[in-house]
């Protein structure tokens, strides 16, 4: 089937879920690659691939990532045959170059024109890297690791005719050869159904339910891990429940989950490693672990305030969401928060190893919930102007657009 989209996710359909949708709907021609879990869209033909071997034992070690990349690329070569073989023609390739497999699709596909997503080009120093050295030391074995992941990625960038990144940092993190045919375009948040609106009694697994008027603060941390600031947090909480009685506390996040910083030491979670040594009252913050979207947001709903922290590094949908729900967030003063917040107008940023100030701003938040609706009203604004998806969904398409797919009029 001549034209249309392919699109390339090792966990597909991930950040093109909704653009894969919006281009069925109107009819173009959508086919995917992704790794053997990668899940499948009505509408979308899928092709799987399954490594056939493991990385070669004992190889360099900063090889290591390079050929287990190309070993997904080569895995994707053969998806893409498979597909091409069955009269599939993409007029766009349309891809996440993360794990390698966009490296040979031009050589399944040469007529097709390449768009690759940016979500993080490593660094050695200056962003996640060496940042927080109390878990992760900033020697030089751990700045080439990260560099080293690059190689392949850098190949398959250098074949696209443009690429896209969320944010500005995330932009602004790509070499600028790169740089230069970077759009930035977010992939956005549901804005019209995400919005504010009361809360409602939250009930709790051993019965128990919070009220809506209780001073609550909430934390996602998607897999509860230091890149997202837990033992800022952690270490923040027992200043916060000694000083208001009545706090109650909710956090959203999945310890079996591989964390995107690294593992923890000894075995254990890094739950356990961030709550070692802090004293808090079990009865008073709440582990929910990994919840329903609706749930989530029906907790962030109740909360006085939402701590989001981050490593330089890649922004959560769960801040996008957070604001368009007219949250007070409290964030780390990184990178990819400037993108998102402005302080002291749509939320609060405070430098991110700073424990006392984030005690005390919580502190505030839950004494003083009103002096905050400024702050709520205004993250609510900059999330319908920076994240909201239907204005991402009209980039993307009119990208698509300028690369030759035809795509009709909703």
């Amino acid at each position: 089937m001549p034209g249309g989209v392919l699109f390339v996710h090792n966990n597909f359909p991930a950040q093109f879920r909704d653009l894969a949708q919006t281009l069925v709907a109107r009819g173009v021609p959508c086919m995917a690659i992704g790794q053997e879990h990668a899940s499948v869209l009505p509408g979308v033909r899928s092709a799987r691939y399954k490594l056939q071997r493991g990385t070669t034992p004992g190889i360099f070690s900063l090889a290591v990532r390079a050929e287990a990349d190309l070993l997904r690329g080569r895995g994707a070569y053969d998806a893409a045959k498979a597909l091409r073989a069955e009269g599939w023609d993409p007029q766009v390739i349309v891809g996440h170059p993360g794990w390698g497999e966009m490296t040979f699709l031009a050589d399944v596909f040469p007529r097709a024109r390449q768009i690759g997503f940016a979500e993080f080009w490593y660094h050695g120093r200056g962003y996640d890297v060496g940042f927080d050295t109390e878990w992760f030391p900033a020697d030089e074995e751990q700045a080439l690791r990260a560099r080293a992941k690059n190689p392949v990625m850098a190949l398959s960038y250098a074949g696209c005719t443009a690429i896209v990144a969320p944010t500005e940092f995330q932009a602004n993190a790509l070499p600028p050869v790169f740089r230069e045919r970077t759009r930035v375009i977010h992939e956005g948040v549901d804005v019209d159904t995400i919005r504010p609106g009361p809360a409602e009694p939250f009930a709790l697994s051993d019965g128990r339910t919070i009220e809506p008027g209780t001073p609550v603060i909430t934390h996602v941390n998607n897999n509860m891990e230091p890149l997202r600031g837990l033992h800022i947090f952690a270490r923040a909480l027992p200043r916060l429940l000694a000083e208001v009685p009545d706090a109650q506390v909710i956090i959203i996040g999945d310890t079996g989950r591989r964390p995107y910083g690294g593992s923890p030491p000894d075995g254990r979670t890094w739950t356990e490693v961030a709550f070692d040594g802090v004293a808090y009252d079990p009865a008073r913050v709440h582990f929910l672990g990994r919840v329903p979207h609706a749930r989530m947001l029906a907790a962030l709903r109740l909360g006085a305030a939402h701590v989001y922290y981050t490593y330089p590094f890649v922004l959560s949908w769960s801040l996008a969401e957070a604001m368009a729900l007219g949250c007070y967030v409290i964030g780390s003063d990184t990178g990819p928060l400037h993108d998102a917040i402005e302080d002291g107008v749509s939320g609060t940023l405070l430098p991110f190893f700073d424990v006392t100030a984030l005690s005390e701003a919580m502190i505030t938040a839950c004494r003083e919930p009103q002096r905050f609706a400024p702050h709520r009203a205004a993250a609510r604004e900059a999330a319908v102007a920076k994240f909201d998806r239907a204005k991402g969904r009209e980039a993307w398409l009119a990208l698509l657009r300028e690369h030759g797919v035809s795509i009709p009029a909703a």
